[in-house]
């Protein structure tokens, strides 16, 4: 297959605002051993982009400086080791370069695209698909029969932490910021939906649970959360910490932590190693990926933007009015 030389991309400018976000001319890169070169068709837009493109969530020593960590499209070329998917439709888990017409995509991290879904509702699967599965499930152990809470119920993250929990038995207790999304997130299977502005979420898991509290929480915003947090799980609760958007400083009674035996973690995806990440595809793809070619699991779109207005699609996520995922497309 003959491919450009160049190609078009999202280049953050300088850190600021989602105007700082341009299309720009880029060399096509060229894959190397194990890596795939992926004609995109779409891409998944995400907090950690928006953090990039502020100046604050540097790509890790290696990786794209152009924004997006999901993306689906054909593989066009790739590197030894990697030549036999050539001509097969994937998604995959990036480092960084997904807001192109062409990305680096290493092998392990690709997985094929479902039957039943399209590309762009494959590419909105592997960040929220790894952040959820890992967080949620290996590091904090979610099982069927137990109770979770999800803060950002209707964020990409929480659509998809309503899914699997759905799939695997777990009651998902979510919060939201408006009566509106708690209806949405109910839709989507949720157990309980809290509206966080009008309610009490410590109180409301307490009553949900006959006060005994929920077994997990999967939290985003991290700051005066953590100690209410602490309130609201039941003994041996877990807490997983994936993000600190509502600040990296929390104050915390440890008393309740060891008379109640509790575990408070939390991990990164975007600087951990490719091998990581293989491991963690190769185990999606034995344990989820059969039900989301059964339809079990479809991923919730919002809206799609055309790749040259990744600014439009930056400005919607720090809105905070989308239900489900925000995506790009380079496909007219």
């Amino acid at each position: 297959m003959d491919l450009p030389d160049v190609m078009t991309a999202i280049e953050v400018s300088a850190p600021g605002g989602p105007e700082v976000l341009r299309p720009v001319s880029r060399p096509v890169p060229v894959p190397g051993p194990g890596e795939l070169l992926v004609r995109v068709a779409a891409a998944g837009v995400n907090r950690p982009d928006v953090l990039q493109r502020r100046g604050v969530y540097p790509p890790p020593p290696g990786a794209s400086d152009i924004p997006g960590l999901e993306i689906a499209g054909e593989v066009v070329a790739a590197g030894e080791g990697a030549t036999h998917l050539i001509g097969t439709d994937v998604c995959a888990l990036v480092a960084g370069g997904g807001y192109a017409d062409y990305a680096i995509a290493p092998a392990g991290t690709a997985l094929p695209v479902p039957q039943g879904l399209s590309l762009a509702e494959a590419a909105a699967l592997p960040e929220t698909l790894f952040t959820v599965w890992i967080n949620l499930f290996e590091r904090g152990f979610a099982t069927e029969g137990e109770w979770a809470l999800i803060h950002g119920g209707t964020s990409g993250i929480g659509t998809m932490a309503i899914a699997l929990c759905k799939l695997f038995g777990v009651k998902a207790i979510v919060t939201c910021g408006s009566d509106n999304k708690c209806a949405a997130a109910m839709a989507l299977g949720a157990a309980a939906a809290i509206n966080y502005k009008t309610e009490d979420f410590v109180a409301v898991v307490k009553e949900l649970t006959g006060g005994r509290g929920v077994n997990v929480i999967l939290d985003m915003v991290g700051g005066s959360y953590i100690g209410r947090e602490l309130q609201c799980l039941a003994e041996d609760g877990r807490l997983a910490i994936i993000a600190a958007l509502g600040g990296s400083k929390a104050e915390i009674d440890t008393a309740r932590v060891f008379m109640r035996r509790l575990t408070i973690t939390g991990s990164t995806l975007r600087p951990r190693s490719v091998a990581f990440k293989a491991a963690i595809a190769g185990r999606l793809r034995e344990k989820v990926w059969p039900l989301i070619a059964s339809g079990a699991i479809r991923p919730v779109i919002h809206s799609t933007f055309p790749l040259a207005r990744a600014a439009d699609a930056h400005a919607l996520m720090e809105s905070s009015a989308h239900i489900g995922k925000i995506m790009l497309s380079t496909r007219a």
